[in-house]
């Protein structure tokens, strides 16, 4: 058991975010931790738990792709709040939500902040750094895989052609919020016309780890400069190449950084939460 405090991050466009900061209240170090595709601030919190000691805190949050279904709330002018979560997140708001978290560590004191995204938490990392996203040392990619080809492997191009056939319908439309059919979505997902195209299109900005198009450039992850140490899930059950592959493609296009391979483990790191929590205390340190 490990002392936390509840925070309220109210991000720059004042959307507030409610999170947790685990450690010490005025931390010299601070891992801002960024949750996947339909999670919440409490995933990972046993490797969250292993990085806190008396000057490192981590700052866990629930961004607006919490869960499947949330709302989200806004503080500008009169209070207002609109259907959030996995299912109806606007993806490039990202950015804002990565701004808040970020500038809520430096008020706090922190001198060294480090991102930490897990699955589409990559993804978003990357695009906020992308963006001109600034104060951080280092970025962090846990389990970073294309959503995309992901897609592909569990149930195939043709089942998301129909279904992007079906989203383009909504959106051209006018209703790109409204949820696709559950029989045009059989693999269990749940998405808006607008979320289903950007996770699962390879044109998408979300496509940012292209490595299932080779032919297609990841100038998204070329345009990022700071440090990026990328871990990578030997069995991960997202994947549809070998680990060693994935590795070589993120040695390729990671301008700096490392990467590496967690052994005999799947996407959720389960079983090697120490190794996990090890690696990412070693290499923040090397920046130090």
């Amino acid at each position: 058991m490990r002392a936390c405090h509840h925070v309220e991050i109210v991000t720059p466009k004042k959307v507030v975010l409610n999170g947790l900061l685990l450690g010490p209240k005025k931390p010299k170090r601070v891992f801002v931790w960024l949750h996947g595709l339909n999670s919440s601030m409490f995933s990972k919190m046993s490797i969250m738990d292993l990085l806190v000691d008396t000057q490192t805190a981590v700052l866990t949050f629930n961004n607006r792709g919490h869960d499947k279904v949330s709302r989200i709330t806004t503080t500008k002018g009169k209070s207002t709040s609109r259907r959030g979560g996995g299912a109806h997140e606007v993806f490039s708001e990202c950015v804002d939500d990565i701004d808040g978290a970020v500038r809520f560590a430096r008020r706090i004191g922190a001198k060294d902040v480090y991102l930490v995204g897990h699955s589409t938490g990559c993804q978003k990392s990357i695009f906020w750094a992308s963006k001109g996203g600034k104060g951080v040392k280092g970025i962090i990619l846990l389990a970073p895989v294309s959503d995309y080809a992901a897609g592909v492997l569990v149930s195939g191009k043709r089942v998301l052609a129909r279904a992007e056939e079906a989203a383009r319908s909504l959106v051209k439309k006018g209703r790109p919020h409204e949820l696709l059919p559950e029989n045009v979505l059989p693999w269990g997902e749940m998405a808006d016309a607008q979320r289903f195209l950007s996770l699962y299109t390879p044109e998408s900005v979300e496509e940012i780890f292209t490595y299932a198009q080779p032919k297609k450039r990841p100038a998204t992850l070329g345009r990022v400069k700071t440090p990026i140490l990328a871990m990578l899930a030997e069995r991960d059950e997202f994947v549809d190449r070998p680990a060693k592959e994935l590795h070589e493609w993120f040695l390729e296009h990671i301008y700096e950084g490392e990467v590496g391979i967690v052994p005999k483990v799947g996407h959720s790191f389960k079983g090697a939460e120490r190794s996990v929590a090890s690696q990412i205390k070693k290499w923040s340190e090397s920046l130090s």
